[in-house]
């Protein structure tokens, strides 16, 4: 499938939009995924999917790296989550097409409100010293348990990995929400990786297009980890609840105009 100079430039500048996005606070896929089909009608929405997450491992690898190295959450959980994070995206990407997108998103809507509405009704939420994680007990394991749904959730639907990731930590954990962000950084690269190995053994990826975005939407993962490190926790409270309205609305338009 051909791709004219314009369509070529319109989809490396939203790789980068969307490699920012993701940094942030996780969605990029919103950004970009509408856009590679806006630009190429007849391609499959698999290959949209597939090539889009090609594009978001480089990206969200890089900001990982960038808030690991200034943040340095515990090793020790993320080597046990990693893995984990893996097997339940690439499980969930198998049974994507098992699951009717519009049974969820009535789901996720409703749980994104949810998370929206205790962010803002809870200003003391995400803004603990993080100092101390559980290495033992309980929490690490609801911990694991809740990474194992999230990524799950990301190779069957996707949309605000990020965020819920980000929930995930700061609930259970206890910590603020900047060493949450950079833990889900490296999650979200693991399962963004778990799908795309399924998408690629099914044949789904357009490599040459999914490279080219990648050095563009890590671009913009390195601008987007450097916002959050300036803006600190107060800044991605505000992303959070910010996406959760956008998101919202995006799904909510998108169901009703299935019906």
């Amino acid at each position: 499938m051909g791709l004219e100079l314009s369509g070529w430039a319109i989809l490396i500048a939203g790789a980068a939009v969307a490699g920012w996005v993701d940094a942030v606070i996780g969605g990029g896929g919103l950004v970009l995924i509408p856009l590679i089909l806006a630009v190429m009608p007849s391609l499959a929405p698999a290959t949209a999917l597939a090539t889009n997450k090609l594009a978001a491992v480089f990206g969200t690898a890089s900001a990982a790296f960038t808030l690991v190295r200034r943040v340095r959450p515990s090793k020790t959980l993320l080597l046990a989550y990693v893995p984990v994070a893996m097997l339940c995206s690439g499980l969930g990407a198998l049974a994507a097409s098992l699951i009717q997108a519009s049974l969820m998103r009535p789901v996720i809507i409703v749980l994104m409100l949810a998370v929206g509405l205790f962010v803002a009704f809870k200003p003391s939420f995400g803004t603990g010293t993080g100092g101390l994680l559980p290495s033992r007990g309980w929490r690490r394991w609801a911990a694991l348990g809740g990474v194992a749904l999230v990524a799950a959730y990301d190779g069957v639907f996707g949309p605000g990995t990020g965020m819920f990731l980000i929930m995930v930590f700061t609930a259970v954990l206890s910590q603020n929400f900047l060493t949450s962000a950079a833990m889900a950084k490296v999650v979200n690269t693991a399962t963004n990786l778990g799908a795309l190995v399924v998408f690629a053994f099914g044949g789904h990826v357009w490599w040459l297009l999914g490279l080219v975005l990648a050095v563009a939407n890590i671009a913009g993962a390195q601008l987007g980890a450097r916002t959050v490190l300036g803006g600190g926790i107060k800044f991605i409270r505000m992303a959070l609840i910010t996406m959760v309205v956008i998101m919202s609305v995006y799904l909510s338009y998108q169901q009703f105009s299935a019906l």
